[in-house]
């Protein structure tokens, strides 16, 4: 749609020309419920009062609006023609006034993909679900606005809601007259402002603190999610998150929360893991546990709760002028959100994840050609969508946790503080930020930032032992720094690192750290002197302790005491960063998938973090899948799902391990006798002791049974019987497009490609079944299809459904050279299409050419390592 796509330089202009000083937004949405009339979208009625100033009188602009239709429109009195000064997109704004009143009387249009105001109907009841979500521009689809982050202001929302809804907004609300009324909020963004709406589940609680000057701040919390997950919902432990977060950043941050009430909502069919909106975030529902799940995905929904909640001062209190500072929230936010877990919250090994989970995906992002600075060029909304990425998350909170290292943390912390009084409800930039840290550290903080967050790529680092002449001590430690040959060619940079190398050797049949020293790394080559004279190691970790932000290799020594001894080493962070180092080595084609997969058959059961042996799970499947040869794939496949189901059957009955090799056996498992224990665990004529088959541990055991052909779907609509609820019906989808069937594949890819009927959630799910690595053949007639398809989808469809289509059905099972010059030749043919369009498909077919160099690769490429 023209002027959609809103530019930096537009965004500057209209910056440099007007002040927003409020908005009075008022949205119907009684029309939500009931039968609709008509065959176009289903609507609602948005009526926006804006106030706002214009230092050039007599000057024009425009504000946005994404709706079917204009009914009236009014700038300082005067009527204007809908037709004339709306596109669809924007409204022109003529002869501004040095005081301005745009009124905009709207019918906004519901969304089914989870941009703007969306709208669920719960097919267990019937009943109708709203909410909004908005970054980074889509608030537009609900009211008329000024689109951009540094046009702040503060806002009054009034909603008409269906008899007997609750909704929710950014301020405390009041039902009178029927209409919600919400207090006026702060000056913020137009991107977390926020409605939720309907019949949710509600549970209160408070949280409360004294302050050293004898002030007390009150904090009324809540908790939303929809009644069929109500049973389900420990908001307990919700709530005992949110209060420790909230004890730590007071704490730390000295600026008490600035936005009243703390309500989070849980809400269906979201594209995203959670959305800072200032006093009520938003979060996907699968964070709501219907079935058993292990430590680990309570840490990880502890983490996400933080890390929103540091955005309320990282990201809503300072906000970034532009989306080229997005990391300005975001990195600090993956940072505080682990620095919080640690610190505050009962999972104190979450540095641990850090460094196996979040950094696998920094590094995988930092080496494609799509890889960026931490501070980005972003040119328009379509650079800034994909930019939430694992560089501005991952690899920023990474460089961050260096950055602490480098300055210290109370330094740091300071830092912060001085930051946010000095520009509470403000915009900001990385100069903002490099200014206050270079005052509280004393460090040079421009020479840091140019390495750090101006320069793109990962290094490398490589321990080189010389011992004496007698081979019992070292002689020379040195640390190899390198960049050109593991990163593109283009981002050579070498960087300053502060690292801890820790030497390992074996006592008592244990590998046990022995020594220990923090140095700076910079250059091509720094020597360890502190560890000259220490006896030999038999294991140089170079970034013990993770305090840098770069990929371990190891010397051949120390490789090959990781092939006899990994599960001796007593260490869990160390054992997760050798495990991390030696995934990365099988992406980079330095070690073979088969040996990383033998790795993980003989340790991964000794792996006491069950965060860690879940990541082992997730590098063995794709190792088979994406880097194994074709010829041993089948080998592969037998070794992974016999140590699966040894390892299930060995585990501590009703363990967490147990329930993490089970979900593993179901993702590996493709033998006859593997589908019949599956099959045998459904059905109640196996048994695995201490192993509760719930819900969905169920569906889990019955995709695999579906895609290769044991289950119909007569079993499907059994299950879906038994839980015939929302979650239910995202399984049914995904576990009928599994199923092994060209007509099947032929259906799921026109319900994806060719027709918008299917929700946001239901195209993920539909996506997610049709891609099975048991079925390469099958879905080989897609691949033409999907290069001829794809600049069509992205014309065509929503910008959040585009990426999931051309994300997902790339052609990457279809791992050969032709897919390989397929890409190529698509993206030689289409030089003009849209930057983020290619970008998609040039990380694609990276991931593909990765995939083949590790196919190919030979023995003797394990010992470039």
């Amino acid at each position: 749609m023209p002027g959609e796509n809103l530019s930096r330089d537009e965004a500057r202009e209209r910056a440099a020309l007007l002040s927003v000083d409020g908005y009075d937004v008022s949205l119907d949405l009684r029309s939500a419920v009931g039968d609709q009339a008509g065959d176009g979208p289903r609507t609602f009625r948005s009526v926006t009062t804006i106030r706002f100033r214009c230092n050039e009188p007599g000057a024009s602009s425009f504000a946005d609006l994404i709706a079917p239709s204009v009914t009236a429109l009014s700038l300082n009195g005067r009527d204007l023609d809908p037709g004339e000064v709306f596109d669809g997109s924007r409204i022109a704004l003529e002869d501004l006034a040095a005081d301005n009143e745009l009124i905009v009387d709207a019918q906004c249009a519901y969304s089914r993909t989870g941009e703007g105001m969306h709208r669920f109907v719960d097919p267990e009841d019937g009943e109708v679900y709203l909410y909004t979500q908005y970054e980074p521009a889509d608030s537009r689809r609900v009211y008329a606005n000024f689109e951009q982050p540094d046009l702040k202001a503060p806002y009054r929302f009034e909603v008409r809601a269906p008899e007997g809804w609750t909704v929710w907004s950014n301020g405390a609300g009041d039902l009178a007259d029927g209409v919600w009324r919400f207090a006026e909020t702060k000056p913020i963004s137009t991107y977390i402002t926020c409605v939720v709406a309907g019949p949710y589940h509600y549970v209160t609680d408070s949280y409360s603190r004294t302050f050293a000057d004898g002030t007390t701040l009150e904090i009324p919390l809540g908790a939303l999610c929809r009644k069929g997950l109500a049973p389900y919902f420990d908001s307990d432990d919700v709530f005992l998150v949110t209060k420790q977060g909230l004890d730590f950043f007071h704490e730390h941050f000295d600026y008490p929360y600035p936005f009243g009430k703390y309500d989070q909502a849980f809400v269906p069919e979201y594209n995203l893991g959670a959305m800072e909106n200032p006093g009520i975030v938003t979060f996907r529902e699968e964070f709501i546990f219907r079935g058993k799940v292990t430590q680990a995905s309570y840490e990880g929904r502890a983490n996400v709760i933080l890390h929103e909640m540091a955005h309320m001062w990282f990201g809503d209190l300072v906000t970034m002028v532009w989306w080229d500072d997005l990391w300005l929230k975001e990195s600090f936010a993956d940072f505080m959100g682990t620095f919080a877990n640690v610190g505050a919250t009962r999972f104190k090994d979450a540095w641990i994840t850090f460094a196996n989970r979040r950094k696998a995906w920094a590094y995988r992002a930092d080496q494609l050609p799509s890889t960026h600075p931490i501070t980005a060029d972003i040119r328009d909304l379509q650079d800034a969508k994909l930019n939430f990425d694992g560089i501005t998350y991952a690899k920023g909170a990474s460089v961050l946790k260096q950055l602490v290292a480098y300055v210290g943390q109370d330094a740091f912390l300071e830092g912060a503080r001085r930051y946010f009084k000095r520009h509470a409800y403000g915009n900001t930039g990385l100069g903002d930020l490099l200014s206050v840290l270079a005052e509280t550290s004393g460090r040079d903080m421009d020479t840091w930032a140019r390495s750090w967050l101006q320069t793109a790529g990962v290094n490398s680092l490589t321990p080189q032992v010389v011992l004496d002449v007698e081979g019992g001590r070292i002689a020379e430690l040195t640390v190899l720094q390198d960049a050109a040959a593991i990163a593109p060619a283009d981002h050579p940079e070498l960087r300053p690192h502060r690292v801890v190398v820790g030497l390992y050797r074996t006592e008592d049949r244990r590998l046990v750290r022995y020594e220990r020293a923090e140095v700076d790394v910079d250059g091509p080559r720094t020597v360890v002197v502190e560890l000259a004279g220490a006896d030999a190691p038999e294991l140089v970790l170079v970034n013990d302790e993770d305090l840098t932000y770069a990929k371990t290799r190891f010397d051949a020594v120390s490789l090959a005491t990781l092939r006899d001894r990994l599960g001796a080493l007593t260490d869990p962070m160390a054992r997760a960063l050798c495990w991390s180092a030696l995934w990365n080595m099988t992406r980079d084609a330095l070690l073979l998938a088969p040996d990383f997969i033998d790795l993980v058959a003989q340790y991964g059961r000794r792996e006491t973090d069950i965060g860690v042996l879940q990541m082992l799970h997730a590098w063995a499947n794709s190792a088979l899948v994406n880097y194994s040869p074709p010829w041993w794939r089948e080998i592969g496949a037998e070794i992974l799902a016999h140590i699966a189901e040894r390892d299930l059957r060995n585990a501590e009955p009703g363990s967490e391990q147990q329930l993490a090799w089970a979900r593993f056996f179901a993702s590996v498992a493709s033998a006859p006798d593997e589908l019949a224990l599956l099959r045998g665990l459904l059905d109640g004529t196996e048994k695995v002791d201490g192993l509760v088959v719930d819900q969905e541990l169920r569906w889990a055991f019955l995709e695999p049974l579906t895609a290769h052909g044991v289950a119909d779907e007569a079993v499907v609509a059994a299950e879906l019987a038994r839980d015939d609820t929302a979650s239910g019906k995202r399984h049914q989808v995904r576990t009928l497009a599994a199923r092994p069937s060209a007509a099947v594949k032929a259906q799921a890819w026109v319900q994806v490609v060719e027709s918008e009927a299917l929700s946001n959630a239901q195209v993920e799910a539909t996506i997610a079944g049709f891609v099975q690595p048991s079925q390469r053949e099958l879905l080989a007639p897609y691949a033409e299809k999907y290069f001829a398809t794809i600049e069509r989808v992205w014309q065509e469809r929503s910008i959040q459904i585009a990426m999931n289509i051309v994300s997902g059905l790339f052609p990457s099972l279809q791992d050969s050279q032709a897919t390989l010059d397929a890409a190529d030749a698509w993206l030689a043919a289409h030089e003009d299409a849209a930057p983020a369009l290619r970008r998609l498909v040039l990380e694609g077919r990276d991931d593909l050419a990765r995939a083949l160099r590790g196919q190919a690769c030979d023995a003797g490429a394990v010992n470039h390592g």
